[in-house]
């Protein structure tokens, strides 16, 4: 996750009035994609035992929520955001695994 930490967050539409009636919500730690513009990283559950890594298009993303930060052991905040995601678009999941 060092990676993540590193990009800034994509420049998004941030939504203000209610919920966007063809959305989605999905909470998370955002940031832009490493290697293609065109796409968003969040990070579901970041402090937990198992977060997951979901890839999005950025034109599916309706709008960004700012929601009250995480905060690890250590102090350091994880800022969280709620994407208003598109109803029925297609995005990659990356879930963690030990190789047996």
């Amino acid at each position: 996750m060092n990676y993540l930490e590193l990009l800034p967050l994509s420049s998004i539409t941030k939504y203000k009035k209610g919920k966007p009636g063809e959305g989605i919500p999905i909470k998370g730690f955002a940031r832009a994609h490493p290697s293609d513009k065109t796409k968003l990283i969040l990070v579901k559950d970041p402090l937990g035992k198992e977060p997951t890594v979901i890839e999005f298009n950025l034109d599916d993303i309706l709008h960004v929520e700012e929601i009250p930060s995480a905060v690890t052991e250590t102090g350091e905040g994880v800022p969280l955001v709620k994407l208003w995601v598109q109803k029925g678009a297609v995005a990659v999941k990356l879930e963690p695994f030990e190789v047996k």
